[in-house]
């Protein structure tokens, strides 16, 4: 009897077949060369259960070996219900940003040169001028994120000095930043004062003495103290700032520009009233509310700013041209609040009524028709803002709740939601109450007919009902 490993097919033959083509594009030619000598030693080996005679098994290894050359960074369909969800990249960037990023990104680009002189030039400038023009700022800085923008200010113009901070603001964001931590790298000592329910003006002036460098406000984005409280306004802060000769910074995180701008949004601080209350600086991220990439921008008087951009952290801390090329095309429509409504994706997705996602929800499940298996139903839903922003509100919203049937992988709320986050085009559901949740408020019209070829994908079979539920 013939041994079937010595029918195996050629490298060569391997690579001539119509699957392996854009594998050979994508990935290129070594690579693909590689994976079909694994396949093939693996048959040898008897480590691979195929036979050597059936070529187009052998084809259908190697494929299946190629799927790890994938990218781990790839687009997800955000079907959770969060809309800056730190885990899917919090502010999604739309064609009129990313049209900027690949022009620019291609080739080279004047990041630190004057065309006009042909000198050199300072990075981020045209930026910064944005910024002034939009918030009212003297100056601005970009740097990393707002942690990176809060630690840079401390250490720039209070080192080794006192600022004085409310005990409930004392805030954690994420796994690993703490204040106090963000002060001890800074050099700065922190000074806390009041309570974590209440604090009041005479705290603060109690506490400043002559080592004292500035008063710090922090935004407590990601939650609120509620019930009997009481905490003291920027524009008090000020006032006392003024008066005894010490900064007044407002970190305020989540950016948002004006009260109303991003849109929708209720009782958070904005750029435009700090400075509006006398703040001196304000700290806040240009992603999140803004709608940009994750950086963080450090605002206010230009002799403050000319210290911060002179300390050796800053460039530490710097962004890159792609960073900068995102940014500077949401703040070019965010001059027209007209347009930044419909272009600025997060905007957009805030402006969505709740009769076009029901409608939305409606549609996908006629194009989907009965399946053996699923039970689906529109039901009305509330999202939320996510990324440590405005945390108490909820915004209305629809959602299709699945249920699946019988036994196997699929007949639980969990092995259906790993199903769909592990198909072709990932969608990332919310589990929650023992059903699978899709949440339309964070997903985009065009992904609807891929929610539909992933479910179409799970549940080839029709069923037996087909009358549109909802609830």
């Amino acid at each position: 009897m013939i041994d079937p490993r010595r029918a195996l097919p050629s490298v060569h033959w391997l690579l001539e077949q119509e699957e392996m083509v854009p594998l050979v594009r994508d990935l290129g030619r070594e690579v693909v060369v590689a994976a079909a000598r694994t396949v093939l030693n693996q048959i040898r080996d008897g480590g691979a259960s195929s036979s050597g005679a059936d070529h187009q098994a052998v084809a259908c290894l190697v494929v299946a070996e190629l799927r790890g050359e994938r990218p781990h960074l790839r687009p997800v369909i955000n079907a959770t219900g969060i809309l800056l969800h730190t885990g899917l990249g919090r502010a999604p960037l739309g064609p009129w940003v990313w049209e900027s990023i690949l022009s620019l990104g291609k080739g080279y680009s004047n990041l630190e040169f004057d065309l006009e002189s042909g000198e050199r030039s300072e990075r981020g400038a045209a930026v910064a001028e944005l910024l002034r023009e939009i918030t009212g700022a003297e100056a601005a800085a970009i740097v990393n994120n707002n942690a990176g923008a809060t630690l840079l200010t401390l250490r720039a113009l209070a080192a080794g000095r006192e600022v004085i901070v409310s005990r409930g603001q004392l805030v954690e964001i994420g796994g690993s930043y703490r204040l106090p931590d963000v002060f001890l790298a800074s050099g700065a000592k922190l000074v806390e004062v009041g309570t974590t329910n209440k604090t009041r003006l005479k705290d603060y002036e109690r506490a400043i003495g002559p080592a004292t460098a500035a008063l710090l406000r922090v935004h407590t984005s990601n939650y609120q103290v509620v019930g009997f409280t009481e905490e003291v306004s920027i524009a008090e802060m000020a006032e006392l700032a003024a008066a005894l000769g010490v900064l007044c910074i407002d970190d305020i995180g989540s950016g948002a520009l004006t009260p109303d701008l991003p849109p929708g949004l209720r009782g958070e601080p904005s750029i435009q009233a700090s400075f509006q209350g006398g703040a001196k600086l304000v700290l806040a991220s240009g992603d999140k509310l803004l709608g940009g990439p994750q950086c963080g921008l450090i605002l206010g008087e230009a002799r403050l700013i000319s210290t911060i951009k002179a300390d050796p952290m800053m460039r530490a801390l710097r962004v890159d041209k792609l960073t900068l090329c995102a940014l500077e095309a949401v703040l070019r429509l965010v001059r027209s609040p007209s347009l930044a409504r419909s272009r600025i994706m997060l905007w957009r997705l805030l402006g969505t009524e709740r009769a076009e996602l029901r409608a939305r929800a409606r549609s996908i499940l006629e194009q989907l028709g009965a399946r053996l298996g699923l039970s689906a139903t529109v039901v009305e839903t509330e999202a939320q803002i996510g990324g440590g922003s405005v945390p108490s509100q909820r915004l209305p919203s629809v959602g299709i709740q699945l249920e699946c049937a019988g036994g196997g992988p699929l007949g639980s709320e969990a092995g259906l939601a790993k199903a769909l986050r592990t198909g072709p085009v990932p969608v990332v559901p919310r589990v929650h109450d023992g059903h699978v949740w899709l949440d339309l408020k964070a997903v985009f019209e065009y992904e609807d007919k891929e929610i539909v070829h992933a479910l179409d994908r799970l549940f080839p079979i029709p069923g037996d009902w087909s009358d549109l539920r909802e609830d």
